[in-house]
Order: structure tokens, then C-alpha cells, then sequence
């Protein structure tokens, strides 16, 4: 069995989990989150904690039970506290503003960029070159981080771009001449 699997998820207080059929949805004070489970994974609940188990012992169903706790061990970790990614933009001229659902950025390019926050995520800049993002779903935060971060990944020379807030960029020497 799935060593992660087999540590059941604790419900923290003010988070509410319904279970029908092989819906799964998570209520908290951050939102609500919903997961299908796979038709492998057995899920049960009990005194507020929920556990995972493969229905058969093949090596997918296994695998499936692992990976579905870890879905619902992210979501509940998000409707009661959430999740936040930092960003930091390096180099001379570049800035990061947030206008609501919209975050523009200035990468040096010869327009700015205008980046459209999808629903549930939110984005702040506490000064021109920070940018917080911030929402209950790990999935998606990361997947808007990572788009943000494409516009101008990091380069190897000046270490100049858009880069994570944990990120080391490993640097290359110049051409000798």
C-alpha cells in the first residue's frame, strides 16, 4: 500500500467534507473545493478524519489512493488557510502592478503585458518588483505562477526576468575575449 496513503487527513475546526458517491467537496472559511475520485480509491470518514485505500492491491489503485490524499490533504489545507506564491522581477525597468483581476506587467518589452487572474486567485505587488499570488487552490496558483513566470523566465548571464521568490538562478561566466 501507499506509505502516503496510509496517514489519514485530519479536518481542522471550521472545515466541513461531504462525501457522495465519488464526489468529494471541502467547505471552508476560504471557499469550497470539489475532487471526483477515482473509481479505485476507497474513501472514508470518521471522527474528523478521512481515510484512503486502494479497492484492489494492483499497483495503479495504489498509487491512485496516494495521490488522491494528497488532493484532498491540499484542499483542505486551502479553504482553511490557503496557499501564496511570490514572484520577483529582476532587472532595470521591470514592474509589476495589480488592478484587480488584472496584473500588468512591464518586462521590457515595447508594451506591457496584461495578465487576466482566473477566478479564485488574487495577486498583490507590496512594491514594483514583488508580485504575491494568493488562492485556495494549489493547483491552479501554481499554474498562474508558472504562466507569469514565461513571459520572462530567468537567464543564466545577469539573472535577469521573472523568477520565484525561493528560486536560485545559477549564473554563467561571460565569453572571454
Amino acid at each position: 500500500m501507499s506509505r502516503i496513503a496510509k496517514n489519514p487527513v485530519t479536518l481542522p475546526a471550521g472545515v466541513e467534507l461531504k462525501l457522495a458517491g465519488q464526489e468529494l467537496s471541502v467547505k471552508g472559511a476560504k471557499g469550497a473545493l470539489e475532487l471526483t475520485v477515482h473509481s479505485s480509491v476507497e474513501v472514508t470518514q470518521e471522527a474528523g478524519e478521512i481515510r484512503f485505500a486502494a479497492r484492489n492491491g494492483d499497483q495503479q489503485s495504489r498509487a491512485m489512493a496516494g495521490t488522491t490524499r494528497a488532493l484532498v490533504n491540499n484542499m483542505v489545507t486551502g479553504v482553511s488557510q490557503g496557499f501564496e506564491r511570490k514572484l520577483q522581477l529582476v532587472g532595470v525597468g521591470y514592474r509589476a502592478q495589480a488592478k484587480g483581476p488584472i496584473l500588468s506587467l512591464a518586462l521590457g518589452f515595447s508594451h506591457p503585458i496584461d495578465y487576466e487572474l482566473p477566478e479564485g486567485v488574487t495577486a498583490e505587488t507590496p512594491s514594483a518588483t514583488d508580485i504575491i499570488i494568493r488562492g485556495i487552490d494549489k493547483q491552479v496558483l501554481g499554474q498562474v505562477a508558472a504562466e507569469i513566470r514565461q513571459y520572462r523566465r530567468p537567464e543564466p548571464y545577469k539573472g535577469k526576468g521573472v523568477r520565484y521568490a525561493d528560486e536560485v538562478v545559477r549564473r554563467k561566466e561571460a565569453k572571454k575575449k
